[in-house]
C-alpha cells in the first residue's frame, strides 16, 4: 500500500465500531480497552466540541484514528482557539509507515483553515516535535492536571496562529471524559 492510496476523512457515527477496534488493536488488550473507552465517552462528550476526528482508510479498510478536543486555558483566554490532539492510533500491522503522521498533518491543517490558535498534545517528544509541537510548560501553559517533572517535556503544544503563546499563561481545561488524573501521565 503506498502513502497514495491511503485516504484520511471525517470519521462519521458509522465509523465508531471500526474506530474503537482501532484504538484496541493499538494498544494492546489492558491499554486498549481504556483508551476503547475514553474514546467511546470522548465522542458523546458535547463538552469537547468542537472536535475533529479523523480516520484513515483504504479499500473501505479502517487502521488510523485521530482525535482532537476543545479545550480553554485558564485563567481569562476565552479569545484563544485551542484543541487538545489525543488519542492517535494505528494498527499495529501499519504502524511506522507514515499514517500517523498522515492524520496529524491533515488535522493541523484543517484545524489552522478553521481558525484554531493553539494545539496541546501529551506525547512522546521525539515523535511530536516532528510536528511543530514543544514544551508547553516551559511556555507558561500548564496541563489539566500535573505533569511529572521528568515526563515535562511530553507535554506539548504547537503554535497554529503565530505570536498566541506569548500572550497567553494559564492552565488548560479539557473535556469532561478527558478530565480524570489517570488520563494525564505520560
Amino acid at each position: 500500500m503506498t502513502q497514495a492510496e491511503v485516504k484520511i476523512r471525517n470519521a462519521t457515527e458509522q465509523d465508531r465500531a471500526a474506530i474503537l477496534a482501532v484504538h484496541m488493536n493499538a494498544f494492546g488488550e489492558a491499554d486498549g480497552e481504556v483508551i476503547a473507552k475514553l474514546v467511546d465517552e470522548m465522542l458523546d462528550d458535547d463538552s469537547g466540541e468542537p472536535m475533529l476526528s479523523l480516520i484513515a482508510e483504504s479499500d473501505g479498510e479502517l487502521f488510523g484514528h485521530l482525535l482532537f478536543t476543545s479545550a480553554s486555558i485558564e485563567p481569562d483566554h476565552a479569545q484563544v482557539s485551542a484543541r487538545i490532539l489525543a488519542p492517535l492510533a494505528v494498527v499495529q500491522d501499519r504502524q511506522r509507515q507514515g499514517i500517523g503522521g498522515r492524520l496529524i498533518e491533515t488535522g493541523l491543517r484543517l484545524l489552522e483553515e478553521s481558525g484554531v490558535d493553539l494545539v496541546f498534545v501529551l506525547g512522546y517528544p521525539d515523535y511530536y516535535s516532528r510536528f511543530g509541537f514543544r514544551p508547553a510548560g516551559v511556555q507558561g501553559i500548564q496541563a489539566t492536571y500535573p505533569i511529572p517533572p521528568q515526563n515535562a517535556d511530553a507535554w506539548m503544544v504547537t503554535e497554529l496562529t503565530p505570536g498566541t503563546i506569548e500572550n497567553c499563561k494559564g492552565t488548560v481545561r479539557c473535556s469532561k471524559a478527558l478530565d480524570h488524573p489517570k488520563y494525564w501521565s505520560e
